[in-house]
């Protein structure tokens, strides 16, 4: 220490252009650093989703799911595996342990679902892997104005999307509710059994029609020429002359229509649209695609009068507002820290000194950051917003201390150095314990790890280089400006001293007192409620309507759009988007729903009371019969499970998984707390059955043959304005009832036999829904639970089911946000014990002995006191990131008893005097800078009180609370307890020193 502040005095120039190097490094880094809503962190979860139109559950479940299943039962590394099969859709969720390798294990079941044979006219399968560089960074609507053609809005659509995808720095743009045009061929049955025409003939109705190809060239006229054949059916009409027999036209035996069809529905106010949803790319600048997005708005909307596009939401606003408002409260932070040095010095050059630390720290750590790899987002930006009161502690120390000297002696130079030599050791000692607390993020679990490393890093960095400009710059500056300042001398307080000097003479009192305190806290923090952080915000809101999957659709999307209007009268809703069925885009990303769901999104009006909508959506609920009507705030990054009690109930036998979950359900409705309970019990609806004999018929003919007859048959594609569409051969039966279908015919090998007399149809209920848990049926239950009461819940959830007795092979496994919560405070508090080790292990190396350091130690068992009376007099809930704040207190609060002990150790070994004496002269001249960095540093953490905290963020109100309440009454029992307990524990010494004064005194008299 002593060369670095000889060498900064010695390099007067030098130091001068440091300053302005890293204030520039700071600024550009400032420019160039990408910002994002969330650091980069891998969800260890990799879904594999397939669509299959027109097969349902059964069907999905045998033909899809399974085989899928099979393929990934031998991935390394996964822990658990949830599928699901529905009509038209199947999914498989595989959940990886912390330590693997995501984007292998990826890599590894794209490999093994490639391999799988899937039924025709299912989708392939679609891989994700979800992280949080892919959460969207705009959701952009498109809405055609009338008398636009269907050739123009495919045009237009696909230009958007390009452009989109050329922004630099993009990564995925999902599209939904685009157009699937269609010629539909619908065959008359009694025209073609009149005209005798086969149902098979019009299979190959375009077959050859449409080409374009090459045949060679020649040479005509002396010259060589290319000779090419090519013909396009352009219209309807064309399609409905083709001959399908001899002298039979495809319009004489078949109905040809175009049905401009969207592959999903989309709606925003009324009117069909289209979305588009932008991601950024890994290591992107948020906010420049955002603003890329917005360039390419402005562009379309002036240049193209037939299109009207909107941003809905751009979480690229949000990031550039939280930067701001962490930005913003950073300064404030600054301003009070600067007001209490000012009240506490009472000299504005020595205040100037001082803050020059935060500036410069904060270069440097914007430096650091860029340097390696973290971009700007919430969490680095809350780092800062932290550490902000804590950059000026060191150079508040060094300061005072070279104020009280030249309170006393001559102003020099030497002075000024031999000060900062005095404290040098101190305030190294507690920035390496501040930092050290952070060091055992390492045994975190794996996203957790990934999101605290960056605020982590944030921290030491900052703290780092605070310590750096309070061992270099500030003496400098201070033998600068502090030259010719009349400084008045300050007295230690005697009031202090006195009561001091008291409990040290009574220390059993106060020390008991402490631990009844500590004690009474832990127990009444024991029984708190936990909440979980709430990131749902009202601005939104989310609204489902879904009725049972044996619901035609057309029924379904009627009542949607009655909801629909009922939705946009409301005058506290600014837009209302309304959204129904799955696309391809939207199965890449794992997101598959049930036909008969429809989903509506509510941006609320400035001001607008949410609850007051809300309930009258709920009290719309009599007016759709036999449908769910749901109503949530929705936030962003909240998927509404983040405060859900999930209850897997696994076996081999169904009914008795469904016995034990509606035993469950009934166990988990009357806890108070609980918002709702359901299970994933689908209504069931009627399956029939075809029942081949097989020595009369062979099933799969038969199977090829009835979906010929009863779904749509692709046979080609023709070009219409200029867009390619797809012919479809409509089914050529429809039957209504079950007679009808026990009267079809079909082909055999004995010739065509109605189909009654080969198999018969077996009438049965069956699951809409199949759910399977690493191969085996399950039910889950989940609850969903009010945020601030997620602990309570959660153990009386436990409770209860403690008196369910499930049946011999079924298990019950409680899981969620309630198990999630108790396995990261658990990680927390071994991350505490492991920083609290570490800290006591600086400290034997900082002061050589054992004792010295337990008494620094001692003033952790302070900051559950603080931080509980904080949580009490504020009447917040504590969540996780409470949790996270006594973790950081841990490397604050022992810093003002580091400044306290070593003064106690240089008045023993240099001044020579006894330990009552040291301890009482340290106090009384080390009151003033520990109050000083502490009150800073609460100063600082107000703006985090009663600023708004971002959804996702941990630097919360309540880590806020935690951190000021704990620094509070750790630093005032600081001064009291941490000398009675450093007495106690060289109580021997101690008490051979006051009888030798005592003798001495006598002897004197």
């Amino acid at each position: 220490m002593k060369s670095i502040i000889n060498g900064a005095f010695r390099n007067k120039a030098a130091m001068i252009i440091i300053v302005i190097m890293v204030l520039a490094m700071g600024v550009l880094s400032y420019t160039k650093l990408p910002m994002e809503f969330l650091p980069e962190a891998d969800n260890p979860q990799v879904t594999v989703s397939v669509i299959g139109p027109g097969y349902n559950a059964s069907s999905m479940d045998r033909a899809v799911t399974g085989p899928l299943e099979k393929s990934l039962s031998a991935i390394k590394g996964k822990t658990n595996t949830f599928s699901s099969s529905g009509d038209g859709f199947s999914q498989v969720n595989l959940n990886f342990d912390s330590n693997t390798n995501m984007k292998e294990a990826k890599l590894e079941v794209e490999k093994a679902v490639n391999s799988v044979q899937l039924p025709a006219n299912v989708s392939p399968p679609y891989v994700v892997q979800f992280n949080t560089s892919m959460i969207p960074i705009s959701f952009v609507t498109l809405t055609f104005n009338d008398g636009v053609s269907d050739a123009q809005k495919e045009i237009l659509e696909q230009q958007v999307l390009d452009e989109f995808k050329a922004i630099d720095g993009v990564g995925e743009v999902q599209l939904s509710g685009k157009s699937l045009p269609k010629v539909s061929i619908i065959p008359d049955v009694e025209k073609l059994a009149a005209r005798g025409v086969p149902l098979e003939a019009l299979y190959g109705v375009l077959q050859g029609r449409d080409a374009a190809a090459s045949i060679g060239e020649s040479t005509l006229d002396g010259q060589i020429v290319n000779l090419n054949v090519s013909a396009s059916l352009q219209d309807l009409e064309s399609v409905k002359k083709l001959p399908v027999a001899e002298g039979v036209k495809l319009g004489d035996v078949a109905n040809v229509t175009f049905n401009n069809a969207k592959e999903s529905l989309f709606r925003i106010d009324g009117k069909d649209a289209l979305e588009y949803v932008i991601s950024k790319g890994a290591n992107s600048n948020a906010v420049k695609v955002g603003q890329g997005v917005d360039k390419i708005i402005e562009k379309y909307n002036e240049e193209n009068k037939a299109v009207n596009m909107k941003v809905m939401v751009s979480t690229s606003d949000q990031v550039v507002h939280s930067v701001n408002s962490m930005m913003r409260e950073v300064l404030l932070g600054a301003l009070f820290a600067t007001i209490v040095i000012l009240i506490f010095m009472r000299n504005v050059r020595a205040t100037l000194v001082t803050i020059v630390s935060i500036p410069l720290s904060l270069a440097m750590t914007l430096y650091l950051l860029d340097l390696s790899g973290i971009t700007l987002n919430i969490l680095t930006l809350g780092g800062v917003a932290v550490a902000v009161g804590r950059l000026v502690d060191d150079s508040i120390v060094v300061i005072e201390n070279i104020f009280r000297r030249l309170q006393k002696e001559k102003f020099s130079s030497e002075l000024v150095i031999d000060a900062t030599k005095e404290v040098a050791r101190a305030i190294t000692a507690s920035t390496l314990t501040t930092i050290a607390v952070f060091l055992p993020m390492s045994l975190l679990r794996g996203g957790l790890q990934s999101f605290l490393l960056p605020f982590a890093l944030t921290m030491t960095y900052s703290l780092l280089s605070s310590l750096l400009v309070a061992l270099t710059l500030i003496p400098l500056m201070s033998a600068g400006v502090l030259r010719n300042s009349k400084i008045k001398e300050h007295q230690p307080s005697q009031r202090f001293v006195r009561l001091l000097e008291w409990n040290l003479r009574h220390k059993w009192l106060p020390i008991i007192g402490a631990f009844v305190l500590l004690i009474a806290s832990i127990g009444t923090y024991v029984v708190m409620p936990k909440g979980a952080i709430d990131t749902s915000s009202a601005e939104n809101l989310t609204v489902s309507l879904e009725y049972k999957p044996d619901t035609p659709v057309a029924q379904v999307l009627e009542n949607g759009h009655k909801l629909e209007t009922f939705l946009m009268n409301r005058e506290e809703v600014d837009w209302v988007t309304m959204g129904n069925g799955n696309s391809a885009d939207a199965a890449k990303y794992g997101s598959v729903s049930s036909p008969t769901l429809v989903s509506y999104m509510l941006k609320m009006k400035k001001g607008a009371d949410a609850a007051k909508v809300m309930e009258a959506v709920k009290s719309e609920g009599a007016h759709y019969p036999g449908a769910e009507l749901i109503t949530a705030t929705g936030g962003f990054m909240s998927g509404g499970s983040s405060t859900q009690v999930i209850v897997d109930i696994t076996g081999d036998n169904l009914e008795m998984i469904g016995k034990t979950a509606d035993e469950v359900i009934a166990k988990i409705k009357p806890i108070k707390d609980v918002l709702k309970v359901e299970s994933n019990q689908q209504e069931k609806k009627t399956v029939y059955t075809l029942e081949v004999n097989p020595t009369e018929a062979k099933a799969g003919n038969i199977a090829t043959q009835l979906q010929g007859m009863l779904n749509s048959i692709p046979v080609g594609s023709i070009t219409l304005d200029g867009q390619m569409v797809e012919v479809l051969l409509e089914p050529s039966l429809k039957p209504k009832s079950e007679n009808e279908l026990s009267s079809l015919t079909v082909m055999t090998d004995a010739g065509p036999k109605p189909i009654s007399s080969v198999a018969k149809w077996v009438k049965e209920e069956q699951a809409t829904t199949f759910f399977q848990k690493d191969g085996k049926s399950y039910v889950r239950v989940s609850a969903s639970v009010e945020p601030s009461q997620l602990s309570k819940v959660g153990a009386e959830i436990n409770k209860q089911l403690k008196d369910v007795k499930p049946p011999e092979g079924v298990k019950l496994n409680v899981g969620g946000a309630s198990a999630d919560q108790s396995a990261d405070i658990m990680s927390l508090f071994m991350m505490m014990l492991v920083s609290v080790g570490i800290v006591y292990l600086i400290m034997v190396f900082t002061f050589k002995t054992l004792k010295a350091p337990l008494a620094i130690i001692s003033s952790i068992a302070f900051v559950p006191i603080g931080a509980v009376l904080g949580l009490i007099v504020t009447g917040v809930t504590p969540d996780f990131t409470a949790i996270f704040g006594v973790v950081m207190l841990i490397g604050i609060v022992v810093t003002n008893a580091i400044v306290l002990i070593d003064r106690v150790k240089h008045n023993e070994l240099e001044r020579e005097m006894t330990i009552r004496a040291s301890l009482l002269e340290a106090a009384g001249t080390r009151m003033r800078p520990i109050l000083m960095t502490a009150i800073a540093t609460v100063g600082a953490m107000l703006p985090l009180v009663f600023g708004s905290a971002e959804g996702g963020s941990i630097v919360s109100q309540s880590l806020a609370i935690v951190v000021i309440g704990g620094l509070v009454v750790s630093t005032l029992l600081t001064l009291v307890i941490v000398p009675c307990l450093y007495e106690l524990l060289y109580f021997r010494k101690s008490a051979r020193q006051r009888k030798e004064i005592a003798t001495k005194q006598n002897i004197a008299a």
